[in-house]
C-alpha cells in the first residue's frame, strides 16, 4: 500500500463512529496535521474531525506508529472530554518557554469589559507547571497504549487558555468562567493569523491549515513583537524537515456579531 493508502486505511478503521467512516479528504488532512505535529512544527492537534473518542484516536495513532508513519513518541491526551494529539517534546519546550520568557500574551475578554485588554492571569504558570509534571510521568512510559487523562484538577482550568498554550499560539485567550462563558468580542476588529502548507506523499500533495488564531486588532502593536518571534521559530523548524512543503502565512482582519471559544 501506498503511505496515502496506509494513512486513510488506518483513520477509516480506527475512527468510525456508528456507521460513518472519514472520508478520504478528511483522512488525508488528519495525516498530514499528525504528521505536523510528529514534525514539531506544531505542538498538538486538537481532534475534532468527527465525535471518536480519545480511546479510538489512540488506536489510530499506534496504527500509524506500527506502520512507523509516525514515531512512537506522540501521546493522545483527554483534556476533559477533548482530545488532543501531543508531541510530548514540542510542547514541554513551549511550557518551559512561558515559565521563564513569558512567550505567550494572554488576553482577557470576559463578558464585562468594554474591550479586550492584556492580562496576567493567576494560576497560569502553576497550569504549565502542572502540564510539565503530566508530560514528565507519562514520558517515563516506553510506548503509550491508554490516552492520558488529564484528571479533576484539570476542571478549574479554563480551558480555552490551556488549548492556546498546548496549541503553540503565541496569543491566548482568558476569561472568567466563574462569572460568564461569554465574551466581549462580539463585532471587535480582530486579526486572524493563519499558516497553512502542503504535505508530501508519494507523488502527490494535500494542502492543509497548520495554524489559524486571532488578536483584537487594536492590541496589535503590544502583540507584534510576540508573532514575530514566533513567526521566526516557525520558520526555522520548517527548515529542518521536507516532508511539508510551501509554508504561507498571512493575515486577514474580520469583524463577527458572535465569536465562539
Amino acid at each position: 500500500m501506498s503511505t496515502q493508502d496506509l494513512f486513510v486505511a488506518a483513520a477509516r478503521k480506527c475512527l468510525s463512529t456508528g456507521r460513518k467512516s472519514l472520508s478520504a479528504s478528511q483522512s488525508l488532512d488528519l495525516a498530514a496535521q499528525v504528521s505536523a505535529v510528529d514534525l514539531g512544527l506544531k505542538p498538538a492537534l486538537l481532534y475534532d474531525s468527527n465525535g471518536a473518542s480519545a480511546e479510538r484516536v489512540q488506536q489510530y495513532l499506534s496504527s500509524l506508529q506500527s506502520s512507523q508513519l509516525v514515531s512512537k513518541s506522540l501521546l493522545t491526551l483527554d483534556l476533559n472530554g477533548n482530545t488532543l494529539v501531543v508531541n510530548p517534546v514540542s510542547v514541554r519546550s513551549n511550557l518551559e518557554r512561558l515559565l521563564h520568557h513569558s512567550s505567550v500574551v494572554v488576553i482577557n475578554i470576559c463578558h464585562s469589559l468594554e474591550k479586550p485588554d492584556i492580562t496576567d492571569p493567576k494560576g497560569l504558570k502553576s497550569i504549565a507547571q502542572d502540564l510539565l509534571l503530566l508530560l514528565s510521568g507519562f514520558e517515563q512510559l516506553k510506548e503509550a497504549e491508554k490516552p492520558l487523562y488529564v484528571g479533576e484538577k484539570s476542571e478549574e482550568w479554563n480551558l480555552c487558555t490551556v488549548f492556546g498554550l498546548l496549541l503553540g499560539y503565541p496569543i491566548t485567550y482568558w476569561f472568567d468562567q466563574t462569572k460568564s462563558f461569554e465574551n466581549c468580542l462580539s463585532m471587535t476588529p480582530l486579526m486572524v493569523t493563519t499558516a497553512s502548507a502542503t504535505w508530501q506523499y508519494d507523488t502527490a500533495g494535500h494542502t492543509c491549515s497548520l495554524y489559524s488564531f486571532s488578536v483584537p486588532a487594536a492590541l496589535h502593536k503590544e502583540t507584534q513583537s510576540n508573532l514575530e518571534d514566533w513567526n521566526l521559530r516557525l520558520q526555522e523548524r520548517f527548515q529542518q524537515q521536507n516532508v511539508l512543503k510551501d509554508l504561507t502565512v498571512c493575515q486577514t482582519t474580520t469583524a463577527l456579531p458572535s465569536v465562539c471559544l
